[in-house]
Parts: structure tokens; C-alpha cells; sequence
């Protein structure tokens, strides 16, 4: 009977010397668990299906990506703020360069967190001829990964990080532009749109 007592009481010293492996450490062979944060801002890659929108836009209609299935492709570009020098310029390049991505086959939507006010002054005063679509609480801006804590110059905020998605007419991503530099952009896109659809097709 000693002698049970004493190899139960070695086993509990065992048990308690051993350390519980948590469910968040690391181990070889496991495949870490995203969390719900970090899925939301990932971005999507090239060949996967792009995210379904609906949203309201400057047509006075909503527009979704569904609309567009096998019949465009689609430049979706989302862009920080209306009537800001860089978010103004890309605009204005797509406008001057809107003609030539039609006869490409495309349709360009942008896209920020500004409402459809906002979205209107901005179109009409820069003549932009395309549709500004509005994102207020951010749910498309983070299901295509774009928006989350930005920094510049030593200023940070959260908001969108311009970007611009080609999505193909079976709705999968054909390219991404992440972190735009609007200097020559537009003239990149209209590059790989006319390449990849040289026919407007």
C-alpha cells in the first residue's frame, strides 16, 4: 500500500513539473490560426475570386461586382479621401485615360470612405466621367484588404492604403497595385490592361 502511495504521489510531481503547451504556441507541423483581425485586412491575391460588393455610388444606383460578371473587367481602385492632391490626380489621370480603358473593354470603379455628397462635388468639379462608389463604415475597404492604421511622415491614422485591383470578367483578380504611387500609375494599368485584352475582349 506504501508503495502505491508513493508512485502515485511521483506521478502527480511529473504531472506538475510538465509544461501545458497552450493553444497559441507554436508547433512543428501546425499551421498558425488567423485571427478575425488579420483576415480581414489581408489582401487578396492574383487568381482568386475578388470579394462581392454592393455599394451606393454617384449613378444614383448601387453598383455591385456581380453586375459586371462575364460581361467586363473591372479597375476597381480604392483611394484615401475626395479633393486631396494625390487622390486628385489619380482620378483625374483615369478620367484623361478613361477612353482608351473603355475601347480596352474595362469599366473603372473608385472607391474611398467619403459619402455620396462628397463623392458628387468631387466628381463634378474634376469631371470625373466614371462612378465614385461610397464605403462609409469600411466593410468592402477591409474585405479587399485596404484599409487598417496608416503612417506618413511621421502622422499615423486609420483608412484606406490606395490600391487598384484589375478583376477579370469571372470575377478573380487579375492584378494588384497595393501602396499606389499615383505618379504614372494610370499609364501602368492601361499597360497590362491592353496587353492582357488587346482586342477589348
Amino acid at each position: 500500500m506504501k508503495a502505491l502511495s508513493v508512485a502515485v504521489l511521483a506521478v502527480a510531481a511529473l504531472s506538475l513539473a510538465t509544461p501545458i503547451r497552450s493553444a497559441s504556441a507554436g508547433c512543428a507541423g501546425c499551421s498558425p490560426m488567423k485571427s478575425a483581425a488579420s483576415a480581414a485586412y489581408s489582401l487578396p491575391e492574383v487568381g482568386q475570386l475578388a470579394p462581392d460588393f454592393d455599394l451606393p455610388s454617384t449613378t444614383g444606383h448601387h453598383i455591385s461586382l456581380a453586375q459586371y460578371l462575364g460581361k467586363k473587367t473591372v479597375i476597381l481602385y480604392f483611394y484615401p479621401k475626395d479633393e486631396t492632391p494625390g487622390c486628385t490626380k489619380e482620378a483625374c489621370d483615369f478620367r484623361d485615360h478613361s477612353a482608351q480603358l473603355q475601347q480596352a473593354g474595362v469599366v473603372i470603379l473608385g472607391v474611398s470612405n467619403d459619402d455620396l455628397t462628397l463623392h458628387a462635388d468631387f466628381r463634378h468639379k474634376e469631371r470625373i466621367p466614371f462612378p465614385l462608389l461610397s464605403d462609409t463604415d469600411a466593410r468592402v475597404s477591409k474585405l479587399y484588404g485596404v484599409y487598417g492604421a496608416q503612417s506618413h511622415k511621421g502622422h499615423t491614422w486609420t483608412g484606406i492604403s490606395r490600391t487598384t485591383f484589375v478583376i477579370d470578367k469571372d470575377g478573380r483578380i487579375e492584378q494588384v497595385w497595393p501602396k499606389v504611387n499615383v505618379d504614372g500609375h494610370v499609364d501602368e494599368v492601361l499597360s497590362f490592361v491592353s496587353r492582357h485584352q488587346p482586342n477589348g475582349t
